[in-house]
Order: structure tokens, then sequence, then C-alpha cells
């Protein structure tokens, strides 16, 4: 398996939304969990310093993304795509049956600070979530690594992901919540 690219600017991602299934082809998966309630099944993708989830309920489907530049992707089924800069807020009613709120911001930290937000969420994950280190692409002494936790309710998927970029000693978090 590839490498995750992690030299990308920032500012070159994506932030996108489909309303469809994204076929897994597409991405390296470094890691997944799925998860199937009573009301809705989920796929978790850990893509690199990335996420894909895609989430599926009664007749409807819906993606949220962090892509690359050049990365090959649909144009079927997109409703929104964002660039990170900055912080942003989006919300949106996909159907009766399915909502949509996420708010994602940039930070930009101290090798301090990125260590320790390293370690701490590092730590959190032997509880919850899902990280992936990626120990081969190291910057100096600064490793590149994705949080992703996730927390599966009866009418409600929370997310909030973590992905590091040691180049630009940046994390990307990302907040996210669907309902159904």
């Amino acid at each position: 398996m590839d490498n995750p690219k992690t030299d990308v600017l920032i500012r070159d991602l994506s932030f996108s939304l489909y309303q469809r299934p994204l076929h897994p082809e597409l991405f390296n998966i470094y890691a997944r969990r799925d998860i199937k309630t009573e009301n809705y099944e989920a796929s978790i993708w850990a893509t690199g310093c990335a996420h894909v989830v895609s989430v599926y309920t009664k007749g409807y489907s819906l993606t949220e993304l962090i892509s690359k530049p050049g990365q090959p992707l649909p144009k079927r089924g997109l409703v929104e795509r964002f660039q990170f800069r900055g912080q942003k807020k989006h919300k949106c009613t996909l159907s009766r049956n399915l909502s949509y709120m996420t708010d994602f911001q940039v930070e930009k930290m101290s090798e301090n600070l990125y260590r320790q937000s390293h370690v701490d969420l590092e730590r959190f994950a032997r509880n919850r979530g899902m990280f992936v280190r990626f120990p081969n692409m190291t910057n100096g002494d600064l490793e590149p690594f994705s949080y992703i936790d996730f927390e599966a309710r009866k009418n409600e998927l929370h997310l909030h992901t973590f992905h590091a970029y040691p180049e630009q000693v940046t994390i990307i978090k990302t907040q996210s919540l669907i309902g159904f």
C-alpha cells in the first residue's frame, strides 16, 4: 500500500459531501470500522491523513470525505465541496429522514503542542475510535497521524476527526453530526 501524501498544502485539500456511496477502490484505506444500528449502517475509513465516512439509511446514503488535489472523484451525487481555509460550518437536510451538520477548522500549532496532541489523542484512542500512525513519513520528530472518533447513537452518528500534517505543523479537525 502506498504511503499517504502528507506534504500537500492544507489549503489544497477538499472537504466533500456526497449523496451516494463512493467505491473503496478510489482510496488507500489504512483502517476501517463498520457500524450497524437499528436505523443505519456506516463505514468509516482512514485514508491516510484523511477520511471517508459513508452512511446508509432507509434508501438514502451520505458520504463525507477529505480528498487531496487530483483525487479522482465522481461528479454525480456531489452536494457540497469546500476548501480548508479557516473555520467552516455547514448544515443541510438531505431528506425527511437524513440531516447533516459539520464544522471544521485548521489549527496551526507549535511543535510542542503538535507532539502533545499526538500523545493525548493516541492515549484517548486506546478506549475509543481509531488511531492510525504513519511513522515512516515522520518529518524530524513529528509524525503524521489520523484519529477518528465516533459515537453511534440510535438516531445519530457523531464524528470527530483529527488529521495531522507535520510539514505544516497543522492539524485539521472536523466534527460532524448525521441525524436519522
